[in-house]
């Protein structure tokens, strides 16, 4: 492993990348639902379809202090924010950022104010497809989401577009993207699961494949903005990595002190063993971040498979373009989630675009 690291590492440009990544040290991270409650109600979202309010009462904020502090001590750096929509309780986002680093989910409906919060945040802002998609989607056919969340985060150096992309609505992608960008915002894609079997244009048992040709073609018009690379989008969206198929048997991003998981933790497959999903009582955990016992083949969860991937280093490195794609994986959530500096490192993403094949080892 070694010899191979070394040859690979001889190219100057990979190098740079994994250096920058080494620096930034251990990364021991969890997730929080900061509140039960949402401003609208998405079809499809697996935090109220899965009945992730339920139970679990919004800790108060004695125990909110206790609990940032009990993590702190834990040694955890990095916090993932959902919910819930996180946007309503800021005052508890400006605790999380004065002691950590952190990454928000926000439908976007709400502006993240820039007081307290100017640093250590990433802030990943829902979109679903075109503004009547969009609408229909998430705001009842009544809301406008889309244009209000460009308006909050125009030209915001936090902000960057969470695109859940829809296997129906492929030709939706460029033009919504065209927007981000000109609004001054990276992109991100994600894959929508239909979980409430809305079937038809919703239902991801069609396949992706056009979606990916549509996220190829704005990676080609945009390579210096699209933060999603060929690689990872047909790990996502096709289920594969190498000779493993999707689900819970090899997803690594679950939480290691719930009972549910201990025979998961005995299986040989590598997980995040600091990991934990905190429901929003902040004292009890749940089965994974976007589950309690939700079927694994509706998760396209992009978070969940970035950490497989980046969990897999020996299974890339075969070759330096299999290295490569690991790597550039890594580098790709370091920077979305500010891990390592942004300014410097968003300068790298049009050349990991270009050294980039769209190709996946699938099994035999």
């Amino acid at each position: 492993m070694a010899n191979k690291l070394k040859e690979y590492l001889s190219d100057p440009f990979l190098k740079q990348l994994y250096s920058e990544v080494r620096s930034a040290g251990k990364i021991q991270s969890i997730s929080i639902d900061l509140t039960h409650t949402c401003n609208i109600r998405c079809t499809g979202c697996y935090y109220f379809n899965d009945n992730m309010d339920v139970g679990h009462p919004t800790a108060d904020e004695e125990t909110f202090d206790l609990f940032l502090e009990n993590e702190k001590k834990r040694g955890t750096n990095f916090i993932t924010i959902v919910g819930g929509e996180p946007s309503l309780k800021p005052d508890r986002m400006r605790k999380i950022v004065k002691n950590f680093k952190a990454s928000v989910s926000t439908n976007g409906l709400k502006k993240i104010p820039m007081e307290g919060l100017e640093e250590n945040l990433s802030i990943g802002v829902s979109v679903w497809g075109n503004r009547e998609t969009d609408s229909k989607m998430r705001g009842n056919g009544k809301l406008d989401i889309f244009s209000q969340a460009l308006k909050n985060y125009k030209n915001d150096p936090r902000a960057f577009w969470y695109f859940t992309a829809i296997p129906g609505y492929a030709d939706q992608i460029e033009p919504v993207v065209e927007e981000c960008v000109a609004n001054g915002n990276h992109v991100l894609f994600n894959f929508y699961g239909d979980l409430e079997t809305l079937g038809n244009e919703m239902d991801h048992r069609r396949g992706f494949e056009q979606t990916r040709k549509a996220i190829e073609k704005v990676i080609e018009r945009f390579p210096d903005k699209i933060f999603m690379t060929s690689y990872l989008s047909e790990i996502v969206s096709t289920g594969w990595l190498y000779d493993q198929k999707w689900g819970y048997d090899v997803c690594s991003s679950f939480s290691t002190n719930n009972p549910v998981n201990f025979d998961r933790m005995k299986n040989g497959n590598p997980f995040s063993p600091d990991f934990r999903a905190y429901n929003a009582d902040l004292q009890t955990t749940r089965r994974c971040c976007t589950g309690i016992d939700r079927d694994c083949s509706s998760c396209f969860d992009v978070w969940q498979h970035f950490s497989w991937v980046m969990l897999n280093l020996k299974k890339h490195l075969g070759t330096k373009q299999e290295f490569t794609n690991w790597l550039t994986t890594m580098y790709m959530f370091y920077l979305i989630n500010r891990l390592i500096d942004f300014d410097k490192g968003s300068k790298n993403i049009a050349e990991i675009h270009a050294r980039l094949k769209r190709e996946v080892a699938l099994p035999i």
